[in-house]
């Protein structure tokens, strides 16, 4: 409600002004969506949303959102884990149809075996992004 009372405020001015001076010398007023249309989300993206964003349209994964890489899962192909610590706790579903998920820790340094399966999975370094 007030916007459209400055709005109409301007409006009577600058046309009081026209009036009292010639017409090229008054600017027209125009709203700011109109000179440059909707924003975008990248334009008006701020902190947090925007460094995932850019981090985005530049191809990499900051916070490890999109689904990881398929990996055959044998001694020579282990499934990479990321972790900032050097041991991490994880769950396999040994099989397609299994309810059950067998956990164990894993520890850096070689690729180790999922007690149940068999499938190797391997530790590697993770730094965070801030």
């Amino acid at each position: 409600m007030a916007a459209r009372l400055l709005l109409r405020s301007a409006f009577r001015a600058t046309t009081a002004c026209r009036k009292a001076r010639a017409p090229a010398l008054a600017p027209a007023l125009t709203r700011g969506m109109a000179a440059g249309g909707i924003p975008t989300d990248e334009e008006q993206a701020t902190g947090l949303e925007k460094v995932i964003m850019t981090a985005m349209k530049e191809g990499t994964d900051p916070y490890s959102m999109m689904k990881p890489k398929e990996y055959a899962g044998s001694k020579a192909d282990p499934h990479l884990v990321p972790s900032i610590t050097n041991k991490r706790i994880v769950g396999c579903v040994c099989e397609e149809d299994n309810t059950a998920v067998v956990w164990f820790w894993l520890h850096a340094g070689e690729a180790q075996r999922c007690p149940s399966c068999g499938s190797h999975y391997k530790l590697v370094a993770h730094e965070l992004p801030h």
